[in-house]
């Protein structure tokens, strides 16, 4: 199945949390926290503005981002966990 995003809307697959820490300190399963990083793999057309021409997408596919894990909703498409979200719970493109 091919997931396609409408108006200003993304698919991203969600990275993998670290298991360690910086210091290299092994963090145990139950302290991760859900990942809040992941890379774009779809976009949609742009938000469509009132004079009928829509505003160019900020992100694109590919880009590794920060996001707001609670604007995204979680989908499972052959086997893989994905997440659709609006550009506006983007909160960063990491370089």
């Amino acid at each position: 199945m091919k997931l396609v995003p409408l108006g200003a809307h993304v698919v991203v697959r969600p990275l993998e949390p670290e298991s360690t820490t910086r210091g290299g300190i092994v963090l145990p399963e139950q302290s991760k926290d859900r990942s809040r990083q992941g890379r774009i793999l779809s976009v949609g057309d742009g938000r469509l503005l009132r004079d009928g021409t829509r505003a160019a997408m900020q992100v694109r596919e590919g880009d590794r981002i920060l996001f707001d894990i609670y604007g995204a909703i979680e989908l499972e498409i052959n086997g893989e966990q994905l997440l659709v979200m609006s550009e506006d719970d983007i909160l960063a493109v990491l370089g």
